[in-house]
């Protein structure tokens, strides 16, 4: 008989405690020995016959002509293989444009993998030596003569569009690189009808990811079968995969991206970089293996920036406190070129997209001006303007809490978007399907003890120590659908599929398009397989990042691992165990409704007694299809994709409070508490999402109190290392208590939205607002991130 599939609708759901449930609960990650004991596979610990090393000389300044004046002398130092210009490397790959078609009227011209006789920031690409080793290449650098021609350069985004300023791109004509404007009309008579408008300016400060593992890369070119395989760190093989085809003229199919483990990544590896290129020109020039490593002091320059923004902010409210208008002006510097293929006009897009998302006003205006600048270029980092859009949001709503004399929660719940009120479509345009802002500021409330926290506050500074309290409500969106990046032109997959196989040993394989970069997605990967299927979660053996091996997806961004990828996984592991259900059945000589699958057996239904176990089952398809009748074809592999469907995005939302001590004296803040209510949907690993959400809360943290690419008015980076770039330790850290509430999308049957992303957004507006409540009494607040101890002296009037 022919197999057929019948879809297993069984919902996915927490049980009793002995029942064998493995979403929702707590699972240790499968593959963690592994790393503890040293065992993880790295780019940089890839070896290959005759690989050798490239380095990249950099420009030293902002914005410069060169030319290449004598490389012999680098030519002969040891181990030096070969040197190689832009020139030569443009005669094989194509220049790109990174610009998306609905953002309509964007513009960023041509780039190649090395500059061709201009460069416009200090870090960008221009020569590369390759050598037998990192070190030979490394020595040789110095020997290259170059002559160099400083240009006038562009530092200041908020100067940038100034008629006297310098174009970067005469062609353009400007520094603009976009601009976009949202009005639902009717915000000025608002703002004249409201008993109270507050305006205020926020900085948020240029920020870079800090990665455990660099960026790096491993080129491949085999000439004899014209095969390209690159290993590379990065969170989109099938993207990338696609543009080295496209870029140097080859089938895709004769192209092979590999990211096994993932050093970390915060969106700093789904972009593309010139030095990615480069390295794959040497690799197809040279006819063999080219290994490139970002080193950590070459990162800061040659890695994406992110969060440049001046937002000012204004809203009307009446008396009661309920918010009748918005109105937001967002500026950002995006370096010379926009980044491809995501470009460096999202993180903007996304700021006017949600910024007053939580709240239900009617009248919103929001202008998002992009401009060029001679710095690093920017693009998208954990998070995505969601920080900045929550920061500003958040600072403004209390603010005008204060100036009306209202407690600030109260002000939220006022004004929050009512849990029963979806769908719905926010004043942006936004189309939101669920949310829980009431539960969750109601569950946040009881979990900080807000009352007794207010009265602890009023009897220290009777003490003359000065403590603030600090509140942000967020949205987040995850799970973009193909409105995000397909209907602008970008080739960045919205779908993404899983295949599962059952071996004849009776384990599971599962390949899945979604990858792995620390977060644990191979974790909740398998805990919904073992469920689907119904195996233990030990039989589960997971497979990403490998463009030859996994079905076709986007990657890991977005927060669309679980919800996107966990989803397909979901529907292959129904499928393949309906498969299941339907051979055991002749197998057994069953009807197919009297047998299940649980624990790795064929059990019946009705009682639980286990019949058969898996391996026996699929040792008879594989091995014995002679003693089966004749019309029965196993199919014991099947394959499933998914991706959002209904909304453009699933919309997650949360609530976080900072409580925070002040030093007037010093300006020094210390953290003392931290909280966060999250509603990400089901939770299907609640230690992992905790990780996550406690892991983007210390980032954003950083990018409040730490955080910020300094540069001189020549556009030169003055803190590109280390020991200058602060970013945040365990010991600075408050305790960050973390609970959830529980509202599934109906976009997927899994429910699970998406948690990688949104601690990232609340910092920036709860530990703000916390520090300008402890410094309420003296009439003073902070409105620069980072906030450092220089800035509270200054709005204190001491220094």
């Amino acid at each position: 008989m022919q197999a057929t599939v019948k879809e297993e609708t069984r919902p996915i759901v927490k049980q009793d405690k002995d029942s064998r449930q493995y979403v929702g609960s707590s699972v240790n990650r499968p593959n963690m020995r592994r790393h503890l004991e040293g065992r993880g596979c790295y780019v940089d610990d890839i070896s290959l016959p005759r690989l050798v090393h490239v380095v990249y000389l950099r420009s030293p300044y902002a914005h410069a002509r060169f030319s290449i004046v004598d490389v012999s002398r680098a030519k002969a130092m040891p181990g030096v293989v070969a040197i190689v210009d832009g020139r030569e490397i443009a005669t094989i790959c194509t220049p790109w444009v990174a610009t998306l078609a609905h953002l309509e009227g964007m513009r960023s011209p041509p780039e190649y993998p090395l500059a061709l006789d201009r460069a416009c920031w200090q870090g960008e690409p221009v020569l590369a030596i390759v050598a037998l080793t990192r070190h030979q290449a490394e020595d040789a650098l110095p020997m290259v003569e170059i002559d160099w021609h400083e240009l006038p350069v562009v530092d200041n985004m908020e100067t940038a569009l100034a008629p006297e300023t310098p174009v970067i791109h005469p062609e353009l004509g400007d520094n603009l690189c976009f601009t976009k404007k949202i009005d639902t009309g009717g915000v000025e008579q608002a703002m004249a009808e409201a008993d109270l408008v507050v305006e205020e300016t926020y900085r948020f400060g240029r920020v870079t990811g800090v990665t455990m593992e660099p960026r790096s890369l491993l080129a491949d070119y085999q000439p004899a079968e014209s095969q390209l395989t690159v290993y590379q760190s990065h969170q989109a093989p099938h993207m990338m995969q696609d543009l080295y085809a496209r870029h140097f003229d080859l089938p895709e199919n004769s192209v092979r991206v590999i990211c096994r483990d993932v050093g970390g990544a915060f969106g700093l590896k789904v972009h593309s970089y010139p030095d990615d290129f480069a390295t794959v020109a040497l690799s197809i020039l040279l006819k063999r293996p080219v290994k490139f490593v970002a080193d950590r002091l070459e990162s800061f320059a040659s890695d994406i920036h992110a969060r440049e923004h001046v937002v000012k902010a204004r809203i009307g409210v009446k008396s009661s406190g309920e918010i009748v208008a918005f109105d937001f002006d967002d500026l950002t510097g995006v370096g010379p070129y926009s980044v491809y293929p995501r470009t460096s006009a999202i993180e903007g897009n996304q700021v006017l997209s949600i910024a007053g998302g939580p709240y239900k006003h009617k009248y919103y205006r929001a202008r998002l001006d992009v401009v060029f600048q001679n710095k690093s270029p920017t693009s998208q980092y954990r998070g995505v303007g969601h920080p900045i859009a929550c920061g500003a949001t958040e600072g403004i709503v209390e603010l005008a809490a204060q100036r009306l004399g209202i407690d600030p929660l109260k002000m939220r719940l006022i004004n929050v978007m009512p849990d029963d009120g979806y769908p719905c479509v926010g004043a942006s345009g936004i189309k939101i399907e669920g949310l829980s802002h009431q539960k969750s500021i109601a569950k946040l409330e009881e979990m900080m003890n807000y009352q007794a926290l207010r009265k602890e506050q009023a009897e220290l500074r009777k003490q003359n120590i000065h403590r603030g309290i600090g509140f942000a409500v967020l949205v987040e969106l995850t799970n973009p659908s193909a409105a995000f990046y397909g209907v602008g032109g970008a080739r960045i997959s919205a779908l993404d599929g899983a295949s599962l196989r059952l071996e004849p040993t009776g384990v599971v394989t599962c390949h899945v398009g979604v990858g792995e970069q620390g977060q644990g997605t191979e974790t909740i990967f398998a805990q919904i397989a073992a469920d689907a299927i119904g195996v233990e979660i030990g039989q589960v053996k997971i497979v990403t990042g490998d463009t030859e091996a996994t079905p076709y997806g986007g990657g890991t961004w977005a927060s669309r691992g679980a919800g996107i990828g966990g989803e397909a996984v979901l529907q292959a592991g129904r499928a393949l165990r309906s498969n299941i259900r339907d051979f055991a059945a002749v197998v057994l000589k069953k009807d197919r409704p009297e047998l299940d699958v649980a624990d790795g057996f064929i059990v019946d239904s009705s009682t639980g007694a286990h019949l058969m176990p898996l391996a026996e089952v699929a040792r008879q398809a594989y091995f014995r299809p002679d003693i089966l009748p004749a019309d029965a074809r196993p199919e014991l592999m099947v394959t499933r994709h998914a991706a959002q469907r209904g909304f453009p995005f699933t919309f997650t939302n949360g609530v976080q409070a900072s409580y925070v001590e002040v030093d007037i004296e010093t300006g020094f803040v210390k953290l003392l508490d931290h909280w966060c209510v999250e509603d990400c949907g089901r939770v299907i690993n609640p230690k992992l999402v905790d990780e996550q959400i406690r892991g983007a809360i210390v980032q954003g943290i950083g990018g409040v109190m730490l955080e910020e690419c300094l540069y001189d008015e020549n556009g030169l980076l003055r803190n590109g290392s280390m020991a200058d770039y602060l970013v945040p330790m365990a010991f600075e850290m408050p305790d960050i208590h973390v609970a959830h509430i529980e509202t599934p999308t109906n976009t997927s049957e899994l429910g699970a939205k998406g948690a990688g992303e949104a601690g990232t957004a609340g910092p920036p507006g709860a530990v703000m607002n916390a520090i300008n409540d402890a410094l309420a009494p003296f009439s003073a607040r902070v409105a620069s991130q980072p906030i450092t101890p220089e800035k509270i002296l200054q709005a204190l009037g001491t220094v």
